[in-house]
């Protein structure tokens, strides 16, 4: 009788711990999980448009390094609109010289689960590929959060010569402290990871930025 007890103490424990396990990592929502993705591995290149689109252009970026799944890039632009100059400038690890946009140290986590962004006051997932629509993810320990606000699941996303499912997180910069913006929204696909930036202005107007990697999910 004993014996069947501890049986018995042992395999509710073991219960309560899988328990614990599957609410603390699988349904919090501020931890990214997933195996490594190719778009973060070492040499693996993310870039944009060659042509300008809102002041912005030349951008690209590279992952120098990749230490227990965090991805460190390396990346550059030409950016000659003043309210995302401001805007980037206020992030850590981001240099601005006149009109040349550099950085050497921005960490994600880029899984096949979707990607998170571990530098900085913004800190904290862009896009879980499973997500629904009204899911949301904290932005560091700001208080705020990033919504998703579109899935459709269907083909309906132009990105280069083809349609592609897509799902779209929103936010709200004001951690930043730079005006001009009033949200910026990340455009992602379970394949081609993030495929998309675009920034909304304060008078109403956008501009976004397609999103191309040299490595898929």
């Amino acid at each position: 009788m004993k014996k069947l007890l501890v049986s018995l103490f042992g395999i509710t424990l073991i219960v309560m711990c899988m328990s614990c396990e599957d609410l603390f990592n699988k349904d919090d929502p501020g931890t990214l999980g997933g195996d490594q993705s190719a778009i973060g591995e070492v040499d693996a290149v993310t870039e944009s448009s060659s042509a300008e689109i809102a002041g912005v252009s030349n951008f690209s970026a590279s992952v120098i390094a990749l230490n227990s799944g965090i991805s460190t890039y390396r990346g550059s632009a030409t950016v000659k609109n003043d309210i995302l100059k401001n805007l980037v400038a206020n992030i850590p690890g981001i240099s601005v010289v006149g009109d040349k946009v550099t950085t050497s140290g921005m960490d994600f986590k880029v899984t096949k689960e979707g990607v998170e962004l571990k530098t900085g006051p913004g800190a904290g997932i862009w896009v879980k590929y499973d997500s629904n629509v009204g899911d949301t993810y904290p932005i560091g320990s700001t208080g705020k959060v990033r919504t998703v606000v579109a899935k459709t699941g269907l083909d309906d996303y132009p990105y280069g010569f083809m349609l592609i499912k897509v799902i779209q997180v929103e936010e709200t910069p004001s951690y930043l402290k730079s005006g001009g913006i009033s949200k910026i929204t990340y455009v992602a696909n379970h394949k081609f990871g993030l495929v998309g930036v675009k920034f909304t202005l304060d008078d109403g107007t956008a501009a976004t930025f397609p999103i191309y990697n040299s490595a898929e999910n």
